[in-house]
């Protein structure tokens, strides 16, 4: 029926084909495992079932709430509603400070106390993450 030719053709556009779709499918599941969602403090408190996976808590540090000891830091992030206690060992950022907006990417222990792997401070004094933003609504 078809030509030798034809049948090569066919089968290296559906080697091609299927390689793409291989390679499509195989990138979407890495950004899959690797996504990390943000959570305020309230979303945390409402949560019926802790998660052990990667997540992000955002909002305000409270004022008055930041210790910092030899080898890790302690402080609390608000959300104005609800607070989370949140222990961190490394260096924070320049500017991260009280009453100044954070989001901590870490480990929930319970839905009080989260321990951070990494801590992202804002940009410069009138930036706040948009997802803090939303979280804590315009003060």
């Amino acid at each position: 029926m078809y030509g030798k030719k034809v049948k090569l053709r066919f089968v290296f556009l559906a080697l091609i084909l299927s390689s793409v779709i291989l390679t499509v499918f195989l990138v979407l599941q890495s950004l899959k495992e690797n996504v990390v969602y943000f959570q305020s403090p309230s979303e945390i408190k409402s949560l019926i079932e802790l998660n052990k996976k990667k997540i992000r808590v955002g909002g305000m540090v409270k004022e008055q709430s930041v210790f910092i000891n030899s080898n890790e830091v302690n402080f609390v992030i608000t959300d104005f509603k609800n607070e989370i206690n949140v222990v961190y060992s490394g260096a924070v950022p320049n500017l991260f400070a009280e009453g100044k907006g954070v989001v901590a990417e870490g480990f929930l222990k319970d839905k009080n106390y989260f321990t951070a792997t990494k801590i992202l401070a804002k940009h410069d004094e009138n930036y706040m993450p948009p997802e803090v933003k939303k979280a804590i609504g315009d003060k």
